[in-house]
């Protein structure tokens, strides 16, 4: 599958597939008192011929323009035509056109068009073109994606051009470098939906390290790659990962990349990314319910979304000095396995009582988070499916943000919201920094049950932040998977959400 240009129009002409858009427009009541009326709008194709078409269809009487509702039909020269109503222009978001271009997509799976072109003046609903073709070759890329592996029948290729046709000249060069910029953030965005939908048996820590080192050397040129095994992560003292790890059959692994751009001096900013990534969580001996344990290898999707946007940021050669630290290794049990009671020391030199075994995450990211501060970052951002509660306050589509420093919170709010990811933020307050103090201990690894599990989560992490270091905590674990009211994500297995925000968030940096 590839995307092309059009500007004159010649490849629309020839397309075997157009894709069209109409509008509703309102009318005016012809009486006093009377009905507004709604009339469907086609005033911007360029062809009039197949404006003609489409109105000496008998059909077309009853097509309407509302939002999702299609109509398709065969042209004077053999195409297949489909026109797709978008309802009223003005309500039209990038997310919309991302939206209707998945389901059109979808709806031609199985047939065998060797070309689709769609006519980008009739989704330019936002008045801006760069931005138009942007959110329609996003749908594209993130559309055509499979996971299926392990299926003894594949799926059958996509082996289609999208033609994005009639864009102005003028913005050749601003559209070339958008659809340029979408093909390092999707390409990115498939690398790590790979990661978190791999199977567990495949994919320990030893074996995650590996891929992501694989593709470090293949395609981030000039990124600095440092892997600690499990006497490098001995040495630095790093309690709490090493108590998580201690049932697993599996070394942890601590990957550790650094990009710097060209121009790079002492006022270059500095963001670190770091991610949790437990390839699978058993919950140790504090055990989930069976029901609990399925799903559980996205319990890395924190680490794979801060590769995702690591990635893409240095395809997209960021002005900024990125490091990410991905913390790797799966939550088992066994005779080695850490008890509930047990009080472990971590890099920090701070004491924790682990209460449960199964809120590890804060304890793995606890100790990486202290090992950024000492690389003396502006900024950090951790990402992690830290707690169940997330679901429980804000659902399965919206991710959490807690920090310690408004501006910044803004900031990455911001981003998020300019990528049409929804993100809400929850409080750190003092109550919760009181629960999880410890009457054997100085810290304990949960609070009071049933009580702002993700912003106590958020707490525990503070903990480990110094140096006065901006702060942003990203609870993922809604988001990271099966977003199936999304029809450019596949119903089942990982989103690769928020990687779209980090990557906007860290290429617009200064």
């Amino acid at each position: 599958m590839q995307i092309k240009l059009d500007v004159v129009g010649d490849q629309f002409l020839a397309s075997e597939l157009k894709i069209l858009t109409a509008f509703q427009k309102n009318q005016p009541a012809k009486t006093k008192g009377g009905k507004a009326e709604t009339s469907v709008s086609v005033d911007h194709w360029s062809d009039k011929g197949l404006k003609e078409e489409f109105f000496n269809l008998k059909n077309s009487k009853n097509f309407k323009a509302g939002k999702d509702e299609t109509l398709s039909f065969t042209g004077a020269t053999g195409e297949t035509v489909c026109v797709v109503g978008l309802g009223d222009k003005s309500k039209f978001s990038a997310e919309d056109i991302r939206k209707a271009i998945a389901k059109i997509l979808k709806g031609t799976r199985g047939t065998k068009f060797a070309n689709i072109a769609f006519d980008v003046p009739g989704f330019n609903t936002i008045r801006d073109e760069a931005k138009t073709v942007q959110a329609i070759a996003e749908s594209v890329y993130l559309t055509d994606y499979s996971f299926d592996k392990y299926k003894s029948k594949k799926s059958e290729p996509h082996n289609y051009t999208v033609i994005l046709a009639h864009v102005e000249n003028k913005n050749k060069l601003k559209i070339e470098k958008a659809l340029a910029s979408t093909k390092n953030i999707c390409e990115s965005i498939d690398v790590i939906k790979d990661y978190i939908n791999e199977v567990p048996n495949v994919l320990h820590s030893e074996e995650y390290a590996r891929r992501v080192e694989a593709d470090v050397k293949k395609n981030l040129k000039g990124v600095k790659i440092k892997i600690l095994n499990k006497a490098q992560i001995q040495k630095e003292n790093m309690g709490m990962f090493l108590s998580v790890n201690a049932g697993s059959a599996h070394e942890p692994r601590l990957v550790h990349l650094t990009y710097e751009p060209t121009k790079s001096n002492s006022k270059t900013k500095h963001i670190a990314l770091v991610g949790k990534g437990i390839t699978f969580d058993t919950g140790g001996y504090s055990l989930k319910p069976g029901a609990s344990m399925a799903g559980m290898k996205n319990d890395m999707g924190g680490s794979a979304t801060v590769y995702g946007a690591f990635r893409a940021a240095v395809l997209e050669k960021a002005t900024v000095k990125i490091t990410c630290i991905m913390v790797m290794t799966d939550n088992a049990v066994n005779e080695k396995a850490t008890m509930p009671d047990a009080v472990v020391t971590a890099r920090n030199g701070k004491t924790v009582e682990i209460l449960n075994t199964d809120a590890e995450g804060r304890l793995v990211l606890g100790d990486a988070l202290d090992y950024a501060c000492d690389l003396n970052p502006d900024y950090i951002i951790d990402a992690a499916t830290l707690t169940g509660a997330c679901l429980v306050a804000l659902g399965n589509q919206v991710c959490a943000i807690l920090g310690n420093d408004q501006k910044f919170i803004n900031e990455i709010l911001g981003a998020a919201k300019d990528q049409d990811e929804y993100m809400w933020q929850l409080p750190i307050i003092n109550e919760w920094r009181q629960d999880i103090k410890s009457k054997v201990a100085d810290l304990k690894n949960i609070g009071t049950p049933m009580r702002a599990g993700t912003a106590i989560g958020a707490a525990f992490l503070e903990e480990f932040i110094k140096n006065d270091v901006k702060w942003a905590h990203l609870d993922v674990a809604g988001v990271v998977d099966s977003q199936s009211h999304l029809p450019y994500c596949t119903g089942h297995g990982a989103s690769g959400l928020i990687v779209r925000t980090l990557t906007h968030l860290l290429v617009n940096a200064k």
